[in-house]
């Protein structure tokens, strides 16, 4: 009982000495004016604080460290692009408050997480005449139609169907897998939920659905019922908050050879393999971009090489691919709509025509960005990768995302 209680506790402080770093970096990396005081402001609305700090902290500032990067090479000569942010605690009275003082600023462009605010305040988007981008993974009901959203990914459930795809291919034996899909209690952790008709379809019987909280202290009901019902896949739709104990609770009732763990890339990195251990050996994840080992990478290398530069210490989680490539691709359409309209009149309209004009638009080798007008998930494609000796590799090739249904 001591060695678990104090395996629970290390697990805690693991993820506030995370959540507390990037605090630190986060007071470090605003980047300022140019000499000529030329600034373009966007926003980002999410919890900097409460459940989902610790993944949110990680983006916000890869976020920064992007555009200070940006600035510093004068892409844009004389006009630099900063982030502000506001905390809702991932309350929705206070994102929608927040967005409303974004608005009566003229803000021109919003970065928004959150499925209650990108879907409930959708039609108002467009009136307001305010460009949102989605960093992490897509929700259905968020990217069809997609309006004035945009995103960099696939959705949650599209990922998920790749996962499904990779599993269904290296199945051996003659009965049908069964399938269980275990998220935290939001829209986001019932977001996977969507791949159910697909699963079902490649010859899955899916189980039914559990839940835990954000930050699960004890998985092992959830586990036994899985267990009991037989499940082979479990998706897990949780950031390391749920994912860590899920694995830990696992090892300590003998799951791990009985079941296959996987989950949305957020719910793995490495400050979940610190906590768990070989736990996390074998756990499958969908990625639409590349991982910190893959250094031929140019944007991995840049990566790196600006975390040094600006912290002195490089943070090894998915959460900074998701922001770096939003960041860049809200940069390039920055500057595309002040060639086309002059810095004196950019707006969000302008911001818009800029991003619908990305094709075929390189992320520095992460991921290559094009934008339809019924399709703003900007990256279609992912791989499997999987926790290998401690470490996360690719083990398939590229593939389309399958495209999904917004009906459930």
């Amino acid at each position: 009982m001591k060695n678990e209680m104090m395996k629970g506790k290390r697990a805690g402080i693991i993820i506030l000495a995370v959540a507390a770093t990037v605090a630190l970096l986060l007071t470090s990396c605003a980047p300022g004016p140019t000499a000529e005081g030329k600034r373009v402001e966007v926003a980002a609305i999410w919890g900097m604080t409460g459940p989902a700090a610790a993944s949110l902290q990680i983006q916000t500032a890869a976020i920064q460290d992007y555009f200070r990067y940006f600035n510093e090479q004068e892409a844009i000569p004389g006009v630099s692009i900063d982030l502000t942010w506001a905390d809702d605690v991932l309350q929705m009275p206070l994102l929608y408050s927040h967005y409303e003082k974004f608005v009566e600023r003229g803000m021109p462009l919003i970065f928004m997480e959150e499925a209650t605010g990108l879907v409930g305040l959708k039609d108002r988007f467009e009136k307001d005449k305010v460009v949102i981008v989605m960093p992490g993974s897509g929700y259905q009901e968020a990217n069809y139609p997609p309006g004035w959203r945009y995103g960099t990914t696939s959705t949650i459930a599209e990922q998920a169907a790749a996962v499904l795809d990779y599993f269904r291919e290296n199945w051996q034996e003659e009965r049908a897998p069964r399938l269980a899909l275990v998220g935290i209690e939001s829209p986001w952790g019932y977001e996977a939920r969507y791949a159910t008709q697909y699963a079902q379809n490649l010859g899955f019987e899916v189980l039914p659905p559990e839940t835990i909280p954000f930050v699960t202290l004890d998985a092992s009901v959830q586990l036994l019922r899985l267990k009991d019902s037989g499940a082979d896949l479990v998706y897990i739709q949780a950031l390391p908050t749920g994912s860590g104990p899920i694995l830990r609770d696992a090892e300590r009732l003998g799951l791990l050879g009985q079941m296959q763990f996987a989950g949305h890339q957020s719910s793995m990195g490495e400050r979940v393999i610190e906590m768990t251990g070989i736990a996390s050996e074998g756990y499958l994840m969908p990625r639409p971009f590349p991982w910190f080992d893959e250094t031929e990478i140019p944007g991995i290398e840049l990566i790196l090489d600006t975390q040094m530069k600006y912290h002195g210490k490089v943070m090894r989680e998915g959460e900074v691919f998701f922001a770096w490539a939003s960041s860049v691709v809200v940069c390039e359409a920055i500057k595309r709509a002040i060639e086309n309209v002059g810095y004196e009149n950019l707006d969000g309209p302008a911001i818009k025509e800029g991003l619908d004009s990305i094709k075929d638009f390189d992320v520095y080798g992460l991921a290559t960005v094009t934008y339809k007008p019924d399709d703003h998930r900007g990256v279609t494609k992912v791989a499997i990768y999987q926790v290998k000796e401690g470490k996360i590799v690719r083990i398939s090739d590229w593939r389309e995302a399958p495209v999904l249904p917004t009906e459930e």
